[in-house]
């Protein structure tokens, strides 16, 4: 797996690429005569070179005459030879646009050498090799350099950035893909993840910066060099500082008294030392970890996916530990620590995973009567939770009870917390930020999701719970149903062909009937549409002069209908996208008590959705589902 491995070249490129007879194809040749001019790494120059001799023209052309994109979300993929893939040259070639823009972007030298940029990685493989290779880059353009030395959670950067004033961040992890995946993200100066414009300059920059300066290969200098400091000491206290000052005092005192206790798996990844800090922070009941999945291992060999949305299946070896040592709640990061899944024991014996927007449910409440203890004179109505568009709408309920501000975001961490750092600066106090997916941001500590504090927060909760009233997670979340009304969701992913085929779709919902717009109802009338958004052209109907608030995306296709029974569903596809992502919700009134109906109702016209307004025989989609 690793491809990292530095050897001495006996050839110079000048003569290796003498000895290539090359495709006669003036781009592809162009593209080959790069990478063996570019490429030190021996075991990715080699995969090109032995194809060149195999003459397999077609892979390389996949892989050296198409480039990885820079997006919102950083860099992410499978790490092999090749300009559409993670590797040496492409880390150098990431670094140094990133690099040249912080140059422009911040021309004092002194405030470069002070306030710097901070690099961290993950523990998969050659996380470590691009993290020196990141800040090798930096250091030959006189930046400081806050290189962690060891593995570390993501929420590490961000709270850094914040804590260390840095001018940027930089981890190299790729969450919770598969083994042969590896990414970066970036973290511009106000902590968040680097947003427009950001993100296309960085793209433009590196465009114009793609050849590897041959200081950018000397990654000794980060052993040495002057303007090179591991952060860890100084980041590590202040991180659990920051997260146990939002557990109110007489918290802490329930947690040293409860006997709770939990299971942790880290899912092979690096969060177990983290965790552990944090219950003891938390004066929670040391964590059980899950032996075989606690320390990081690259491989990750009990589990074909890495990722606590995979439900069961992640959870499976985490469950049985729990079982075996008769306890009722189970915690799991993925592996970079910036998402949290949790499962419960119910009274009847069967675990019950809770899915993201039940987390978000839980975690909304508890973020709101933290809030109220820890504030001698809270404020409710100047405090904000914000949830994206296509999580649950459970903190809009709770909004409208409990007299707080929701605001609802777009589907896309980096917004929420770019928006949360304004709406803070305003004077507003931001509770809690969560995605579907498993993403929680509680407080502003760090402006990004973070699994460690989600952890620690539900545990309190968990604690609390059963300390004062006996009340399990499942039963809470009952009660918070019965007080802001039943919502319950499903998420689905239909495969298309050809990302023509998603433009077709979303074409025909916007010439429905006869060429008379979006369709007005499902069921033969039963269900009437009421509301339309269209974020891909600006259009939001539930506005008198139907102008969307939101931002518009012309690049991504993204319709949210809302239907007059409380039925909400978001159709979504990324640019150049074979996949359509469909969020679905029915969101009950208080006084609607017959859940199993609505849940039902869910069902019945997410169906209707899908076979009315997808086509899915005629369209040729293909399921392929995470129904949570």
């Amino acid at each position: 797996m690793s491809i990292s491995v530095k050897r001495k070249t006996v050839i110079s490129p000048q003569d290796l690429l003498k000895t290539l007879e090359l495709s006669g194809e003036e781009d592809l040749d162009l593209q080959i005569k790069n990478w063996v001019m570019w490429d030190r790494n021996e075991a990715t120059l080699q995969q090109v070179t032995e194809a060149v001799r195999d003459q397999d023209w077609k892979a390389l052309r996949v892989r050296l005459c198409h480039r990885i994109t820079y997006l919102t979300t950083g860099l992410r993929g499978v790490m092999r030879a090749g300009f559409d893939s993670l590797n040496d040259v492409v880390i150098i070639e990431v670094a140094q646009g990133i690099c040249a823009y912080l140059v422009d972007a911040y021309p004092s030298i002194q405030k470069r050498q002070t306030q710097g940029v901070v690099v961290g990685y993950d523990g998969r493989y050659n996380s470590k090799r691009f993290a020196q290779l990141i800040a090798t880059v930096f250091l030959n353009n006189d930046f400081k350099v806050f290189l962690f030395t060891r593995m570390i959670p993501t929420p590490f950067i961000p709270f850094t950035v914040v804590r260390l004033q840095c001018l940027a961040g930089i981890v190299v992890t790729a969450s919770h893909n598969t083994k042969e995946d590896n990414g970066i993200k970036v973290y511009w100066s106000n902590g968040a993840q680097a947003m427009a414009p950001h993100d296309q300059r960085i793209h433009d920059y590196m465009m114009n910066n793609l050849e590897p300066k041959p200081s950018s290969w000397e990654t000794s200098l980060v052993l040495d060099h002057p303007l090179v400091e591991d952060p860890y000491r100084q980041v590590y206290p202040l991180f659990y500082e920051a997260l146990k000052s939002l557990i109110p005092p007489i918290y802490l005192e329930t947690n040293e008294c409860s006997q709770l206790r939990f299971i942790y798996t880290a899912l092979h990844g690096v969060g177990y030392p983290f965790m552990r800090e944090a219950f003891y922070q938390a004066r929670l009941k040391p964590v059980i970890p899950v032996v075989e999945q606690k320390e990081a291992d690259p491989e990750f060999p009990t589990l074909a996916k890495p990722n606590p949305e995979e439900g069961k299946e992640a959870l499976k070896m985490a469950i049985k530990k729990a079982d075996a040592e008769h306890c009722t709640l189970v915690l799991a990061n993925d592996p970079d620590v910036d998402r949290l899944a949790v499962a419960e024991l119910d009274p009847r014996g069967r675990w019950k995973l809770f899915n993201g927007n039940e987390l978000g449910a839980l975690l909304g409440w508890w973020s709101l009567e933290n809030y109220k203890t820890r504030t001698p004179k809270p404020a409710v109505t100047n405090c904000i939770m914000i949830a994206t568009l296509v999580s649950s709408r459970i903190l809009a309920a709770m909004a409208r009870v409990e007299g707080f501000i929701f605001v609802e975001g777009m589907p896309s961490f980096p917004w929420m917390a770019h928006r949360a750092l304004e709406l803070e600066k305003s004077g507003r106090t931001v509770l809690f930020a969560f995605e579907e997916c498993f993403g929680y941001m509680f407080g502003m500590s760090l402006p990004d999701k973070d699994g460690i504090g989600a952890a620690m927060q539900l545990a309190s909760m968990a604690c609390y719970l059963r300390s004062t009233r006996n009340v399990t997670l499942i039963e809470k979340l009952r009660e918070i149903y019965d007080t802001y009304g039943y919502h319950s969701s499903i998420s689905s992913v239909y495969m298309a062909d050809s990302p023509e085929t998603i433009t077709s779709i979303f074409d025909h919902l916007r010439n429905f009937t006869d060429e008379e717009g979006y369709p007005k109802f499902i069921l033969e009338e039963e269900f009437e549409v009421v509301h339309i958004r269209d974020l891909t052209i600006g259009l939001d109907t539930s506005f008198s002069d139907g102008k969307a608030r939101m931002p518009v995306t012309p690049d991504t296709q993204l319709i949210t209908f809302t239907f007059t029974n409380g039925y909400v569903v978001t159709l979504r596809s990324a640019p150049n996208d074979i996949k359509i992502k469909l969020n679905a919700e029915i969101c009950g009134l208080p006084e609607e008590k017959q859940w199993e109906e609505l849940h039902d109702k869910l069902n019945r016209m997410t169906n209707a959705v899908v076979e009315e307004f997808l086509l899915p025989e005629e369209n040729g989609l293909t399921d392929a589902s995470t129904i949570q």
